[in-house]
């Protein structure tokens, strides 16, 4: 008889944003003459940069070729792109990093939910609340959770960090002692930030307990304040306990394209139940090494292309549009009435939703009286209850049609 890892039945029957998307297709279906409005998924819509498109070209004239043909590549990440990520994104900032200790990858949804496997069953897990699901999703089905409370919309054994109004979004330092810590900053659902000072604190409870930070950094880019780190690494001494996962997505419009990256510091320890150390560069490289066959050639050479001069000023751009429809839709439902938080240093603006409604209720409310789609905050965490995110990364004439209808309504 074959069975089945039974931590999968723990979870919820579908994910958040497959049950919005089955509402909108059963809705579109019933009114075919409605045209909807999607500000829900966090998918990209402006091109891709011309001249990460002309390497794509270029990259792809060399496969052509038996001479420039390239098939698997490094599991790590070609040379040539890491040592680019090395420059751009931490020299340049006064940081420190290792070619050999960034690991290019298909994605940060993947590598935050496949890092869980080198960590051990038994470590006490926290998380923010609100937050991106498949934190929380991978780490029940490493069994790291207990069962889920259908009355607190929680999981047994999970550690949940309340980010509400009443703190301003900024969760507090765990009151007991946890060992996995996930952090995603700017912020998805709310898009808030911290500041160097606040982040230090995160550094220093985890040096004190052993504890390992995860912090996802997907939405750097966005930020647009001084004084709010775009690294964990800005930090002294969080190579020590933290590894930072970026993403190419949303900084330069590879949602389709898929490439990111994480880092690994080499001076980051796990221990066995003995208390030996153990290199946790080393085991997320054996990792890779068994489980992935690197990211194509093309894709790393549209990533390289990213760092040019013209990349950077393309992808700058398209960084801009989005956080002027971030400024459309924040001023527009201030307007409306609406209390609403997040949209200065990152692409989602998180709402507080009306007197009388939940999550969801506001959710077929919009659906129905605006034909406009947003996310429920309740899918990111029970704090998330009675918020709602809408994300900057419509086309500029969707974004504004969209808040005119709910001014309208």
């Amino acid at each position: 008889m074959i069975t089945i890892n039974e931590n999968y039945l723990k979870l919820q029957d579908s994910y958040l944003f497959s049950t919005i998307a089955k509402k909108v297709e059963e809705f579109t279906k019933n009114n075919p003459d409605k045209k909807v409005i999607k500000l829900g998924i966090g998918d990209v819509t402006m091109p891709i940069a011309p001249a990460v498109i002309e390497a794509i070209h270029k990259a792809a004239d060399e496969m052509m070729k038996k001479e420039t043909f390239r098939g698997y590549g490094p599991e790590q990440g070609y040379d040539f792109l890491r040592e680019k990520i090395v420059e751009h994104d931490y020299k340049k900032r006064g940081i420190q990093i290792e070619k050999d200790e960034i690991f290019v990858s298909d994605g940060a949804k993947c590598d935050t939910g496949n890092i869980g496997e080198i960590f051990g069953k038994d470590n006490k897990v926290a998380i923010t609340d609100p937050v991106y699901p498949v934190y929380l999703d991978t780490n029940v089905m490493a069994g790291r959770t207990g069962e889920y409370d259908e009355k607190t919309d929680t999981y047994d054994g999970v550690i949940y960090m309340p980010a509400t109004a009443q703190n301003n979004f900024v969760p507090e330092l765990p009151n007991t002692k946890v060992d996995m810590i996930y952090l995603c900053l700017p912020n998805n659902p709310t898009g808030t930030v911290l500041t160097k000072q606040e982040l230090t604190k995160w550094v220093k409870y985890a040096k004190e307990n052993k504890a390992i930070i995860l912090f996802d950094s997907a939405y750097e880019a966005f930020i647009q304040e001084d004084n709010v780190p775009h690294s964990i690494y800005e930090i002294e001494g969080a190579k020590e306990v933290a590894i930072e996962f970026r993403s190419f997505s949303k900084t330069a419009g590879f949602t389709g394209v898929r490439c990111a990256y994480t880092v690994v510091p080499k001076e980051l320890r796990g221990y066995t139940k003995n208390g030996e150390e153990v290199s946790l560069n080393k085991l997320w490289n054996r990792r890779q090494c068994t489980k992935f066959n690197g990211v194509p050639y093309i894709t790393q050479r549209a990533a390289e292309a990213v760092y040019s001069e013209e990349g950077q000023k393309q992808i700058k751009e398209n960084i801009n549009y989005y956080m002027e429809n971030a400024r459309i839709i924040l001023e527009g439902l201030k307007e409306a009435g609406y209390e609403v938080f997040g949209g200065k240093n990152a692409p989602y603006i998180w709402l507080k939703v009306p007197n009388g409604y939940t999550s969801w209720g506001f959710f077929d409310y919009l659906l129905e009286k605006a034909n406009v789609v947003g996310t429920p905050g309740v899918g990111f965490g029970p704090s998330g209850e009675g918020y709602f995110r809408l994300t900057a990364f419509g086309s500029r004439e969707n974004t504004k049609e969209a808040i005119k209808r709910i001014k309208e309504i």
